[in-house]
């Protein structure tokens, strides 16, 4: 019998890589966009899944922006997020779903977090405040499954990525991470024959980067864990698995590598009355490598691959 798969979130850039990875497997997920069911509404997503009757949920839907979006609208950050997590995990659980992802984000951990930063780490001081209603909801998602599973006994698992980039990234200057916003510049000042790229702060911070195909590879692959292995490396209250690449970079390292691959041969220079913000950021995710899984994706490869994307879409980017 087929395992009927739903990704909430398919559009998105880590739903639609879980759904390419799914169907590079010969497993055709089930998806719904968000105009024929709102994920807040609670009714309309209990009598979609009482119908579908899923065996496997992956719940990638969220509320995502950059710092100015959290900044401007933490109330729906805040709202919206928990009401997705907790409408789809609820009514996974009273459906009868067999086992269910939660999806996250780094940004649960703690502002001062000991670096390279350990699943531990969780709930051991206080959230970067620009981000801290986003990471709440993510927090709760996390605890939302643990609790399930304590009360109902069921296998509802989370995974917490780094900085995740590739195709189907935001190229958006105005709310864009730093991987698209660097590509997007530095390729404008190439085709616009721009002597100079000002970038924010020194350059120095250090940030941790995924390839997104890697994530939805290491998404799969915790999903289909066996149950035994997933409960022998987590406890009952401390249950997520981190999944990064291993390996930071200063920001000018970054962009020195987006300018050799775009081909721009301006110059970049360094406004330093702007912040540089955390000075790092670094995932531990030896625990998931114990289990088998390693990122495919170096990260010159990565840009290479999301600047393709990029060119090949640049048209619908600009619209």
């Amino acid at each position: 019998m087929t395992t009927k798969i739903f990704i909430a979130g398919h559009n998105g850039m880590v739903g639609s890589a879980i759904s390419r990875h799914l169907k590079n497997k010969n497993i055709n997920p089930i998806t719904i966009s968000s105009k024929n069911l709102d994920l807040t509404n609670q009714s309309a997503v209990q009598d979609y899944f009482d119908n579908e009757k899923f065996d496997q949920v992956y719940l990638a839907a969220a509320k995502v922006g950059g710092i100015n979006a959290n900044n401007k609208y933490p109330a729906e950050f805040i709202y919206k997020n928990l009401m997705i997590q907790n409408n789809v995990i609820n009514s996974s659980y009273q459906s009868g779903v067999n086992k269910l992802l939660f999806l996250g984000s780094s940004c649960i951990y703690p502002k001062y977090s000991k670096q390279p930063i350990k699943e531990s780490e969780l709930l051991n001081g206080y959230l970067e405040e620009t981000n801290e209603p986003y990471a709440i909801a993510k927090i709760a998602g996390i605890k939302m499954c643990e609790s399930y599973n304590r009360q109902y006994k069921t296998d509802y698992r989370s995974i917490m990525p780094t900085n995740l980039y590739g195709p189907g990234d935001n190229f958006n200057l105005e709310n864009s991470h730093v991987i698209p916003a660097l590509i997007r510049r530095i390729h404008e000042a190439k085709e616009y024959k721009h002597p100079k790229v000002t970038l924010w702060g020194t350059g120095s911070a250090l940030r941790e980067f995924l390839h997104v195909d890697d994530m939805a590879a290491a998404s799969y692959h915790l999903m289909n864990l066996s149950q035994e292995t997933y409960l022998s490396k987590t406890s009952q209250m401390l249950s997520h698995f981190n999944a990064g690449s291993g390996i930071d970079f200063s920001i000018k390292e970054l962009a020195k590598t987006i300018s050799e691959i775009v081909g721009y041969d301006g110059s970049i220079e360094w406004d330093t009355s702007k912040p540089d913000g955390t000075p790092r950021k670094l995932m531990d995710s030896s625990l998931i490598r114990s289990t088998g899984w390693s990122p495919a994706y170096d990260l010159k490869k990565g840009i290479e691959n999301t600047y393709g994307w990029f060119i090949k879409n640049i048209d619908l980017i600009r619209k």
